[in-house]
């Protein structure tokens, strides 16, 4: 499997106090992505962080 095929659905999101929205990584799993959400999360800030799967069309969705 070289680079190009490997598939990275699972985005985390992150939202400012300002409502500007950032990709903050692409990752393999579910749990991967909810666990680094998780840990941004955590710091206290008013940064909003939450995990969505990109969709086959390429675009972001909520759906497992």
């Amino acid at each position: 499997m070289n680079d190009s095929t490997i598939t990275l659905p699972w985005l985390v999101i992150r939202q400012d106090d300002n409502g500007n929205r950032y990709r903050v990584g692409r990752y393999a799993t579910r749990a991967e992505a909810q666990k680094i959400a998780d840990s941004l999360d955590t710091r206290g800030l008013k940064q909003l962080y939450w995990v969505e799967r990109i969709g086959q069309n390429g675009s972001g969705a909520t759906d497992d």
